[in-house]
């Protein structure tokens, strides 16, 4: 399987439970019964710490189509997965159990502002 189908598998879902509940039959009902679950954190803030500038956010597929994109923070499930994808890791690695994904203003609406709203089904299931 390659990295790509990965990473889209990878960011698909609204929760994701760590290797080790995925490599369990429990579920999320059985071990809230047993422990407080840590949810992930600022994903906002963890991209900022990226410094990434506005060719970064347009990728290859939007350099010339739309207004000004940096700050779309969901459009980087499609034009920067690999950077989710790591944010996500060092969720794991600090010791998240739960883990959102990168689609707080994946909707119409917000997305309005970047002139991607016929972009809303694919972000939410990149």
């Amino acid at each position: 399987m390659s990295i790509a189908t990965l990473t889209r598998r990878y960011i698909r879902s609204y929760v994701r439970l760590s290797a080790v509940f995925m490599n369990t039959k429990n579920n999320i009902y059985t071990e809230i019964s047993k422990r407080i679950l840590v949810l992930d954190g600022a994903l906002g803030t963890m991209i900022q710490n990226y410094k990434l500038e506005e060719k970064d956010f347009r990728g290859e597929r939007f350099l010339n189509n739309f207004p000004e994109q940096k700050g779309n923070n969901d459009l980087l499930s499609l034009t920067k997965p690999e950077i989710i994808k790591e944010i996500h890791s060092q969720f794991f690695e600090a010791g998240a159990d739960i883990i959102e994904t990168n689609t707080f203003n994946a909707n119409r609406i917000s997305l309005a502002d970047y002139k991607m709203e016929d972009l809303v089904y694919e972000i939410n299931f990149a």
